[in-house]
């Protein structure tokens, strides 16, 4: 049997400097490095970064999880990661923040599909970055 020659296209074209870690799991640990290296090479400015929307801040301070490392821009460790998830299934859970593993635990039991995504927001200097995507639910156990 012969192999077929031609290009075959890249596994997650969509997700530039993205890699997939688990099944269902998409890491962004490349976009934001890149994201650093230009912000200290000086091809970004900081307020190009440093930018979280205030709901996003505001999520970050009453309902965010602490990061296990400080903030990769200020140094302060105010780093926070916040939890949304999002599903044609959700209803009223559409679009909201989680804020535990119980929370995401029961939605995954009542629902075949949704997805989560992990934001890192630093209360001090605005830093924000999405930091994972994650596919949840019964389909997905």
């Amino acid at each position: 049997m012969r192999e077929d020659p031609s290009p075959r296209p890249l596994p997650f074209a969509g997700t530039s400097r993205a890699r997939r870690d688990r099944a269902g799991q998409v890491d962004y640990g490349l976009a934001r490095r890149a994201v650093l290296r230009d912000v200290q090479d000086g091809k970004r400015d900081l307020s190009d970064v440093c930018d979280a929307h205030p709901e996003l801040v505001r999520a970050g301070r009453h309902v965010g999880e602490a990061a296990d490392d400080a903030c990769p821009v200020c140094g302060h460790d105010r780093l926070r990661l916040v939890s949304y998830v999002y599903g044609d299934a959700l209803r009223h859970a559409n679009g909201r923040c989680i804020t535990s593993a119980g929370e995401l635990a029961k939605l995954a039991a009542e629902h075949d599909e949704f997805s989560r995504y992990v934001v890192e927001v630093c209360l001090d200097c605005r830093w924000n970055h999405l930091q994972r995507h994650e596919l949840h639910g019964r389909r997905y156990r």
